[in-house]
């Protein structure tokens, strides 16, 4: 990392009708350096990238890139002027080649003046084979899984030869071995003077790649530190605004209760469905948080969409109660009360134009209905209640819930499946994208629904999370369940174990076995 500026943002204001999102922000960027910019979700850390990228127009405050002195009023500018954006979103259209979406609007051209389609689809191998990844770049990239996709994004990023790279969650579909091919990427970025905005909740992911922090919190700078100086508990209280202490109880490990003992709500018996579930069998007891662990192609998303009703099994059995039960959707599934919150929450969660009201109740209205008229004041009873209950920060029930907090989307989520009081709840990746603070309150909800009674399944790619929130462990691979962790055995060391006794770590290539789990 070189010592010299390549990005200088000095006293951004930015205002939206009744909110300061940002208020006198600075961001300094070196080049050649990975710069992590911190904050909880709400902190204007969004705010300022689209201010950068063009997508926002600042009120207040100068930004200075490479010493120039720049004001983009879209985002084509930023791109020309070699500012490259990677969103948690992937950001590609479905239905081109990956060749159409890595050089789309910059393709080669023959003398003749038409696209130099040989070309292009050798650029587009080369680009992905320095990432470590042999893919056909002829096919449509929806035909590729969530994580192929996502590096064909950064692919596309790395093509257009930026002086300054943001990338905005782009490990969210990612699997540890992905992870390290990304990471590699952003190494030799580094030592070609390339410098990398970094947004990313993980805070194991900062220390390992980045060389400074800024954090952002309710719209302010707090600071900017270089990451050996600052330990994890001191981020997350610059971040949540609290105390050391307080920032390390965020992080505490839930003491395990062993329920086998218990009733059986739901249980699986040579569960197969599709290509995906090719052998699963366990037990989901009553109050039990049981963690689905495995790398993406496991099977994990699937065998709860079967629970669920989102698809049926090929074989096998699923009790529900200690009766066989098949459902033929999710609605039979939600009315006998297994309910699931799914991993997308863009695409399967929220109604991005509903009101936060609109989206807790979409799914018990029946209970605030009659003759086919909403009691309103039914309706405000309970929207409130899980308002409070949830801590979702909202000026009023009747916002928009696309205009809320990636944290707080997913609290009004759950709130949503709440309202309906399920006796199983299915989570896949219930806190991907949020920040430290909002997870915290997540995983507090869970730890006190489960006192309650409540039993949940709960998938996450990150095992961390899953082991500090876990009664057991299923571990899976391949649509197979291989192992079982209980107690002190939760460690991610022995998940990996388990993994890797069962699978000769294969490298990333080829799309369909890296689809999302």
């Amino acid at each position: 990392m070189g010592t010299e500026q390549l990005l200088q943002m000095t006293g951004i204001v930015k205002t939206f009708p009744g909110v300061k999102a940002l208020k006198s922000v600075e961001l300094n960027i070196r080049k050649g350096e990975v710069h992590a910019l911190m904050g909880e979700n709400g902190a204007g850390k969004s705010t300022l990238i689209k201010i950068l990228t063009g997508v926002y127009h600042h009120d207040e405050g100068t930004i200075v890139l490479d010493g120039e002195n720049v004001h983009f009023k879209a985002p084509i500018e930023a791109q020309h002027k070699g500012i490259s954006t990677i969103y948690q979103e992937v950001s590609l259209i479905p239905y081109l080649s990956v060749t159409e979406n890595i050089f789309i609007g910059r393709e080669p051209v023959t003398r003749f003046g038409t696209i130099d389609w040989k070309k292009a689809h050798e650029a587009a191998e080369q680009v992905l084979f320095d990432m470590g990844i042999s893919i056909d770049v002829k096919q449509p990239v929806h035909t590729y899984s969530t994580a192929i996709q996502q590096m064909v994004s950064i692919a596309r990023a790395v093509s257009m030869k930026a002086k300054l790279v943001v990338m905005d969650e782009p490990t969210s579909s990612l699997d540890d071995k992905e992870v390290e091919v990304l990471f590699e990427v952003i190494n030799k970025l580094k030592r070609d003077g390339v410098a990398i905005i970094f947004v990313s909740h993980r805070l194991d992911e900062i220390y390992t790649v980045c060389d400074r922090i800024t954090v952002l919190r309710d719209g302010s700078y707090v600071g900017t530190w270089p990451i050996q100086e600052l330990s994890q508990n001191q981020l997350i209280a610059y971040m949540i605004g609290k105390s050391e202490k307080e920032a390390a109880e965020l992080t505490k490990m839930k003491e395990t209760v062993d329920k086998s003992g218990g009733k059986v709500m739901v249980q699986l018996k040579g569960v197969k469905q599709g290509n995906r579930v090719a052998d699963v069998s366990f037990e989901l007891y009553e109050g039990e948080v049981l963690g689905l662990a495995g790398l993406l192609g496991s099977g994990r998303t699937e065998t709860a969409k079967t629970i669920a009703g989102v698809t049926q099994p090929d074989e096998g059995t699923i009790s529900y109660r200690s009766q066989p039960v098949r459902f033929a959707s999710p609605s039979e599934a939600i009315a006998a009360g297994i309910a699931i919150c799914t991993e997308n929450r863009k695409a399967e969660g929220i109604i991005p134009n509903m009101s936060v009201r609109e989206n807790i109740t979409l799914a018990s209205l029946k209970q605030f209905s009659r003759f086919g008229f909403v009691s309103r004041q039914k309706q405000d009873k309970v929207v409130n209640e899980f308002v409070k209950r949830m801590g979702i920060k909202t000026p009023n029930v009747d916002q928009k819930i696309k205009n809320l907090s990636g944290g707080n989307q997913q609290k009004v989520l759950l709130a949503r499946w709440l309202a309906m009081n399920p006796s199983v709840l299915i989570l896949d990746e219930p806190t991907r994208g949020i920040d430290v603070g909002a997870k915290s309150e997540i995983h507090t909800l869970i730890s006190e629904l489960s006192q309650q009674g409540l039993s949940i399944l709960l998938i996450s790619s990150e095992f961390d999370e899953l082991i500090h929130n876990s009664d057991r462990v299923l571990v899976l691979r391949e649509g197979e369940k291989i192992g079982e962790l209980t107690g002190n055995q939760r460690t991610q060391d022995n998940i990996m174990r388990v993994i890797a006794e069962h699978s000769s770590h294969s490298e990333l290539r080829g799309g369909e076995s890296h689809a999302r789990g």
